[in-house]
């Protein structure tokens, strides 16, 4: 059975990495892009009746949205966006972050001592992709596992609904920190998952290779974000960490 398990997982990984060469990740920048996120975001959570509805038809939240320390990553395929997902980095307890919203008293501990967290957020698929690409929700998480690589995270959290719990543990290695608690404006319950990243990553690559990445790749994505206006020093350092032991290797 584990032979079957690992040909199975080859065969999709390859898959996916066919898949890839169809694929643009882009980090929103200009009005137009960010406001295309927020209203995917609105249909895909509408349509899983996971918020109010709202006039406006968009779901953007200024506190987390708008924050120095966060970038909203879309993901295209063949040059129309497919999907949209918020990663958040943080080193110290004055960062934002949306997890710290309901799981303050997991996650402010490891911010006091300086540790290096990358907070995956606000994930959604156009429906009509999701139909027909099942590798969909892997390509659309893949820019968050990047920013983990990129600053070398010590911990790569989300906030999980009950029926992606299996999605997060399988493909991230994520354990469960607690049980499901309530979060503002969301119509349900989700819990605090995370990993030690410094730990997984390299297994995560090895089963899944379409996440690992080229430091040409994730500068290209992430190196705006050392010049936020928040104290990164933390994550850069750990960033140059990852990129030397990354070009050393065979």
């Amino acid at each position: 059975m584990d032979v079957q398990i690992a040909s199975a997982t080859s065969r999709f990984s390859d898959r996916v990495l066919r898949f890839l060469e169809r694929v643009e990740h882009r980090v929103a920048k200009t009005p137009a892009e960010r406001e295309a996120a927020y209203r995917l975001r609105y249909e895909a959570y509408i349509r899983e009746g996971r918020i109010e509805p709202r006039a406006d038809r968009r779901l953007h939240e200024e506190r987390y949205d708008d924050a120095p320390n966060c970038r909203i990553m879309t993901t295209f395929i063949e040059g129309e966006l497919a999907g949209t997902t918020r990663v958040h980095v943080a080193s110290d307890e004055s960062a934002v972050l949306p997890s710290l919203a309901a799981f303050s008293d997991l996650i402010a501990p490891h911010l006091h001592l300086g540790r290096v967290m990358t907070d995956f957020t606000r994930t959604a698929a156009r429906l009509e992709f999701s139909k027909h690409f099942p590798e969909l929700p892997y390509v659309i998480l893949r820019p968050a596992f990047l920013a983990s690589a990129y600053f070398d995270a010590d911990f790569a959290i989300a906030m999980a609904r009950a029926e992606r719990v299996a999605f997060f543990r399988r493909v991230f290695c994520f354990a469960p920190w607690c049980e499901p608690r309530d979060y503002p404006d969301f119509m349900a319950k989700v819990a605090c998952m995370g990993a030690d990243f410094r730990a997984v990553h390299e297994r995560i690559e090895a089963r899944y290779p379409f996440f690992r990445s080229t430091a040409a790749e994730r500068e290209a994505l992430f190196g705006s974000l050392g010049d936020a206006a928040v104290d990164l020093s933390q994550a850069m350092s750990g960033r140059r960490r990852f990129e030397t032991q990354a070009s050393a290797a065979p």
